[in-house]
């Protein structure tokens, strides 16, 4: 049999997906790891991208940071951190605030400057303050994008959380990892075919909400 194949009956046995290292467990672990990185970095992010897009200032000083960011080697990170924080959620947490971060800015900052000029000068016509504009006119407007961002951000995020393993936080590479030290390769198959399915069950999400804010009045 080959080790697709093994892969499969592996995904299709319920005792694989049971208990607490099962596959279960762990998607749900990998899950909860993502999602609570991609909030923390959008509670950085989106404030800084917003501010950037409706004031117009700064902004090729945050491409260029967003940038360097983006070069940091995310395992690189991962390990340094680890070395001052020890084994545990700490030092994969940090990495992947690191990582989600430059595609939220992003997402932000567009989002916020894709608003016609000439609505955000109506809004201000019409005795609108800076915040009133920002956050009834400007975020409004600019959601697709935004949200386009965090999407971006998700499943870079999701990808990349199987590191959480390498230094004990557990999730989806923790059975990936025991079937490469083990050489079960269809233990490290299966996992990788659950990173990939959450992957685009999130992806498929954040397509539905992007679609449903287009239809949004005003938002086409």
């Amino acid at each position: 049999m080959s080790y697709p194949a093994e892969a499969l009956d592996l995904l299709l046995d319920p005792a694989v997906w049971g208990g607490a290292d099962g596959l279960g467990a762990r998607t749900l672990e990998h899950l909860g790891y993502s999602l609570l990185a991609v909030g923390l970095s959008a509670a950085i992010a989106l404030p800084l991208g917003f501010a950037v897009g409706h004031f117009g200032r700064g902004r090729n000083v945050v491409v260029a940071s967003s940038g360097v960011v983006r070069a940091l080697p995310t395992l690189g990170l991962l390990t340094l951190v680890a070395l001052f924080t020890g084994l545990g959620l700490l030092a994969p947490m940090v990495a992947l605030v690191v990582l989600a971060v430059p595609s939220v800015l992003a997402g932000a900052y567009a989002g916020i400057e894709s608003v016609d000029p000439r609505t955000v000068d109506a809004a201000r016509a019409q005795g609108m303050s800076r915040w009133q504009v920002l956050t009834t006119v400007q975020i409004p407007l600019g959601l697709p994008l935004i949200v386009g961002g965090i999407r971006l951000a998700t499943l870079q995020v999701v990808g990349t959380a199987i590191l959480a393993a390498y230094v004990g936080a557990g999730g989806l590479g923790a059975p990936l990892f025991l079937g490469l030290r083990t050489y079960d390769y269809p233990l490290l198959l299966a996992a990788s075919a659950v990173v990939i399915l959450l992957a685009l069950v999130l992806d498929l999400a954040f397509e539905i909400a992007q679609r449903l804010l287009r239809r949004l009045p005003g938002l086409r």
